[in-house]
């Protein structure tokens, strides 16, 4: 996977702009800059110091294309561990393309998504959870994944890991050195100490995968469907939490015939609203096509805002809104379904009362005059315990990660029961490796080709 090459790539979004960034790292890197660039005082990039910016012209053959700023930073002291050089040129199109082109006729090669956060890790600048932070980082969108990336970019997880990997190899060694001398039937490790060891890493683990189902959320963002029926104000509550026009509204029934989506961020913690096709009974092709859709979207919701339909008149049906409220919680267990009222400017208090009753945590608002929905948003994000992101502990937001948890846990929950059950040395430190294993794997201390292949290969190009 990994070659000897001097690799090169745009580090900045493709497409016009003021600047773009060019970068090259690898052994060739100083030797190819010098063959392109011309510096304002006709010096050798190669001969600088690390850590300096220089202005010159990109160059070939006498021809100019751009006036440009080198940016060097020598190894191992690079984001890579190799040497880097980053050119910053303007933004045309045109000049990154004749800039790159004219770098790999130098000897470039063209970087492979995150080749170079790859090098990085493979040079010891990153262990493998950092790297994967990289990428979190960059494709963090609210202040709570943007926190957690950043946590993680420092080594807070990984740190924690390897030290509780430390003290368990410690142990390992130890039963390891027993088997050495089992005709002389001698204990080197404590059993006592290394069962106190083993209930700490146990609770480590467990909150750590606790962590998980926050972690994601804040991640991901938390899917939200708003059903109901065909006008009970669906598209107006969409409208109105996004405060802004985004969805048409109409007195027609059945205007909404497929799934609008979009997203906000409440703190820090991201929602993405989905408004569905009214439910009813209807022999209209396409309108059935989106009512068909509308129970795909609470499928792959984690919330249902269901807002029941009032008669004519304006009152509700009290025992049909049970009863609605019922056949949702049923179908789907595992979701929050939060009952919302609208149009509660057309109520009056004894109506509202009769409600509450039946209905007692069922939130009231008027979509239409944005009455309520500041209340709304309060109880959604109640649904989310966040708790854990200002006492900055450790959040889990990896499925790769989240699965090397579960399987050293299980290997650790083995070797508890192994020690209790006064297992051999010998069987006891074949549970101890396999747990070793899996800690490793999250950080990269046990790694192969096609694992880096899967990970780096989600990266952006240039990083």
């Amino acid at each position: 996977m990994y070659t000897n090459s001097t690799i090169v790539a745009l580090a900045t979004p493709s497409g016009a702009g003021a600047i773009a960034v060019i970068r090259l790292s690898g052994p060739e890197s100083l030797s190819i800059c010098d063959a392109v660039f011309q510096a304002v005082r006709f010096k050798k990039i190669s001969e600088q110091k690390s850590h300096t910016i220089h202005l010159g012209n990109i160059v070939d053959d006498g021809k100019i294309f751009d006036q440009v700023l080198v940016s060097l930073f020598k190894n191992p002291h690079s984001y890579t561990g190799e040497d880097v050089v980053e050119i910053s040129c303007h933004g045309s199109v045109y000049i990154q393309q004749q800039i790159i082109q004219l770098l790999l006729r130098k000897g470039a090669t063209m970087a492979k998504p995150g080749e170079f956060t790859l090098r990085a890790f493979l040079n010891g600048k990153l262990d493998l959870s950092q790297a994967e932070a990289v990428a979190d980082l960059i494709a963090s969108d609210n202040e709570s994944s943007h926190q957690i990336a950043m946590q993680q970019m420092r080594g807070g997880f990984s740190n924690e890991l390897k030290l509780l990997r430390m003290e368990l190899l410690n142990f390992a060694s130890l039963i390891e050195l027993e088997l050495d001398f089992s005709e002389e039937d001698v204990e080197f490790a404590d059993r006592t100490q290394f069962s106190i060891l083993l209930d700490r890493i146990e609770m480590v683990l467990k909150r750590l995968i606790d962590s998980f189902a926050v972690g994601n959320v804040i991640k991901n963002g938390i899917p939200v469907a708003i059903v109901g029926e065909p006008n009970v104000g669906k598209s107006t509550l969409l409208n109105a939490l996004l405060n802004e026009e985004r969805a048409i509204v109409s007195d027609i029934a059945g205007t909404t015939r497929d799934t609008i989506e979009d997203e906000i961020v409440l703190n820090g913690i991201g929602f993405r609203f989905i408004d569905t096709a009214g439910i009813r009974e209807t022999q209209d092709v396409v309108e059935s096509i989106g009512i068909k859709k509308t129970f795909e979207k609470i499928e792959q919701a984690q919330v249902v805002i269901s807002l029941p339909n009032p008669s004519k008149g304006g009152t509700y049906d009290t025992d049909k809104m049970v009863l609605e409220f019922e056949q949702l919680k049923n179908k789907y267990p595992q979701k929050t379904i939060l009952v919302v009222i609208n149009k509660v400017d057309l109520l009056n208090d004894s109506q509202i009362d009769v409600i509450k009753q039946v209905m007692p945590c069922s939130l009231f608002i008027s979509a239409k005059n944005k009455m309520g929905i500041d209340e709304l948003k309060e109880q959604l994000l109640s649904f989310v315990n966040t708790g854990v992101l200002h006492n900055n502990e450790t959040i889990v937001t990896n499925t790769r990660h989240y699965d090397s948890l579960l399987k050293a846990l299980e290997e650790i929950q083995k070797v508890k029961f192994g020690l209790n059950s006064g297992l051999s040395a010998d069987l006891l430190a074949i549970d101890i490796k396999q747990a070793l294993y899996y800690f490793g794997e999250i950080t990269g201390e046990v790694t192969n080709d096609e694992l880096l292949g899967n990970i780096f290969a989600n990266f952006c190009i240039g990083k």
